[in-house]
């Protein structure tokens, strides 16, 4: 095996998931236990995703879930996965992260994103910023401002105090074309968000790598910097994995029709619809390394191989949290 490949970094992106028979409560106590437990594992950074109007997330108010984790573990990056700007006023942002970096020094991640993380009645009841190209560079150009040395924005004579001198690190979150080439138009590190949106990733990091611009006023580092994102569940066999993956089956089935659904548990295939139907469902979530870990480990290399990053983030549903957690235990063996 590639030793530089296999030592990239991996990090660990939650959505807070919720499963049938579990509280909230529940589910956010086990995000901060899983925070705990990935801190130990070798995990380089924890991000915790935006998403609202879904009743099996719990991963709304990203920038609280961000300082708790940061209050349980004592080596990890937290982050977000992001933010979703548009939903948010960039001063606002730069007070909340800047109140974090002040409190968890270099260790706080700040990625954003345009999309809503929602569907549009309840982005509506969110919006504070706008969502073009145009209006994202310019608030990134700002919250760059709040938190340098200076600490003032560059389209406004105003200090966000808390930020200032803290220099977060600046993630662009990206799903398509338009977003990998702002990444690398503003000069910064890129995570694309594979996992979900699998279709022409390797011309997605390509537009980046060519749009990268090192002189731009926002840059933050000197050369193209990826981030890959791939659903991943380890299990002893690849029978037992491909089980636990009938949850996230049901999910994407669930996400298809509309349904509101919690987490389910699993199922066998032959429940899920036929093999056409298996195959549908599954499209949005191709790129994952589901199996022993064997099977994931030969399935990770190749997948940061092809795609050529610096980094993988991955995401991991499991209906039974201890899943989740063996799942974490037996990746980190696998790759550290």
């Amino acid at each position: 095996m590639n030793t530089l490949t296999k030592n990239i970094p991996l990090n660990v992106l939650d959505l807070v998931s919720i499963s049938e028979g579990q509280t909230t409560r529940e589910a956010l106590q086990q995000a901060l236990e899983s925070a705990q437990l990935i801190d130990k594992l070798g995990f380089k950074r924890l991000w915790f995703a935006e998403h609202h109007n879904s009743i099996n997330l719990a991963s709304m108010a990203t920038s609280n879930l961000i300082g708790l984790a940061a209050q349980v573990t004592e080596r990890i990056r937290i982050g977000s996965g992001g933010i979703m700007l548009p939903n948010h006023a960039p001063l606002q942002v730069a007070e909340s992260f800047g109140t974090l970096a002040q409190l968890f020094p270099d260790r706080i991640d700040l990625g954003l994103g345009r999309a809503p993380g929602t569907d549009a009645q309840t982005a509506q009841l969110l919006t504070r910023s706008g969502s073009d190209p145009q209006s994202f560079a310019n608030s990134i150009f700002d919250l760059i401002g709040w938190f340098s040395d200076k600490g003032s924005a560059h389209s406004v004579p105003v200090t966000s105090n808390v930020g200032t001198g803290t220099n977060i690190p600046i993630w662009v979150l990206g799903s398509s074309m338009n977003g990998a080439s702002i990444a690398g138009q503003l000069g910064l590190p890129y995570s694309i968000a594979t996992h979900f949106t699998p279709d022409d990733y390797r011309e997605k990091i390509d537009v980046y790598r060519s749009a990268f611009k090192t002189s731009a006023p926002t840059a933050q580092i000197e050369e193209p910097y990826v981030m890959a994102g791939i659903n991943v569940l380890v299990a002893p066999t690849d029978e037992e994995a491909e089980r636990l993956w009938s949850t996230t089956q049901q999910m994407l089935q669930d996400m298809q029709t509309g349904r509101q659904r919690l987490l389910q548990p699993p199922v066998h295939p032959e429940q899920l619809g036929t093999e056409q139907e298996r195959a549908m469902i599954e499209s949005m979530f191709s790129i994952k390394a589901v199996g022993s870990p064997e099977t994931v480990q030969k399935k990770l290399q190749q997948f940061a191989e092809s795609t050529g990053a610096d980094e993988l983030i991955v995401v991991t549903y499991t209906y039974d949290p201890e899943d989740r957690k063996r799942s974490m235990n037996m990746l980190a063996e696998l790759w550290f």
